[in-house]
Parts: structure tokens; C-alpha cells; sequence
């Protein structure tokens, strides 16, 4: 079986949440963070509801002022996790970001299925993204912080948590169900 593509240049083409300039220092960062661990093209293993698909990731390598300008690692992971996540919440669901989320909601984005009407927030889901660079067990166990966040989150609209593992090439997504 082959691999499906995920696309992760322009996203603000996609998702109408994202401006061109975020989707672009978004994507700069996951290229940090990909050049850290993969040549490009790699194929990444994502996991939506525990069911597989593999994709296809590509990307042009980084030069040294991208890198300079993203040393910071955790704000690498964490803006770099929201071009994948998004990506594969777009392969995976065919769901795309329509705004940022406020603070204290338990999530990153309201994101929904891709050509609803963006103005029924009373349909969205709530995206909570994370990423790390470190082994399975990690994104694992980050995937059950970011689920139990967006259970205490102030809102009553369903939730999604995404995380990313930018070293294990793996994107795991989960539907939130209230109990932990």
C-alpha cells in the first residue's frame, strides 16, 4: 500500500484559521525540527483513533540563519508540532483550523471539516497540539496530559489532542472523551 502525502507547505491555502505569515514561521520551525533527526523525504506513521496511515513528509532542509533564528527548541517543537498535527488533522479528517482558541478553552484551535460554515462555532472541535523529540512512550504520555487538559479546558465543545514525535516520525490523534 503506498504512502499518502502530507502536505505541509502553505496550510494558510487550507485553513482558513491560519494567516500566510503564521502558516510560514509555523512551517520554518517543523523544518527545524524535521532537520534534526530526518532527511527529507521521510514517511511518518500517524494514528488517529488508534487506526494507522503512513505518509509521506517532504521539506526543504533549513540553512543556518533558519536555524540560528529557531535555537530555541522548545519554541521550535512547540510552533513546528502545529504545522504537522494540523496537516495530518487535514489527511487524517479532513478537518482544517478556522481561528486560535482563546486561553483557558484547554486547546490551540477550534478546527472543523473542511468547507462547513466557519462561522457555527457550535460545531467545532477544540485542538489541543503537542510535540516532543523524544521516544514513543513520551508521545504517549504526552497524549494523556494534553487529553486530561482539554477536559479541564472552559469550554463544552468536544476535543481533539494531537501530538507530534518529530525523532520517532509519529503523529498520534485522539478524540477526547470525557473520562480519563
Amino acid at each position: 500500500m503506498g504512502s499518502s502525502q502530507l502536505s505541509l507547505d502553505a496550510l494558510d491555502q487550507r485553513h482558513p484559521g491560519l494567516l500566510p505569515s503564521t502558516a510560514e514561521h509555523y512551517l520554518d520551525a517543523a523544518r527545524v525540527c524535521l532537520d534534526r533527526h530526518h532527511t527529507a523525504p521521510t514517511e511518518f506513521s500517524l494514528f488517529d483513533n488508534e487506526q494507522a496511515l503512513e505518509c509521506l513528509v517532504d521539506w526543504l532542509a533549513t540553512d543556518q540563519r533558519t536555524r540560528d533564528a529557531w535555537a530555541n527548541q522548545d519554541d521550535a517543537t512547540r510552533d513546528g508540532s502545529y504545522t504537522i498535527a494540523l496537516a495530518a488533522l487535514d489527511v487524517c479528517r479532513g478537518m482544517v483550523a478556522i481561528r486560535r482558541a482563546e486561553t483557558r478553552t484547554g486547546a490551540d484551535y477550534y478546527v472543523m471539516p473542511f468547507g462547513a460554515d466557519a462561522d457555527d462555532l457550535e460545531r467545532c472541535y477544540r485542538l489541543e497540539v503537542s510535540g516532543t523529540h523524544l521516544n514513543e512512550a513520551e508521545v504517549r504520555r504526552r497524549l494523556r496530559q494534553k487529553i486530561a487538559q482539554t477536559i479541564r479546558g472552559q469550554s463544552n465543545l468536544p476535543a481533539i489532542a494531537a501530538v507530534v514525535g518529530f525523532k520517532e516520525k509519529l503523529v498520534m490523534i485522539q478524540t477526547v472523551e470525557e473520562t480519563l
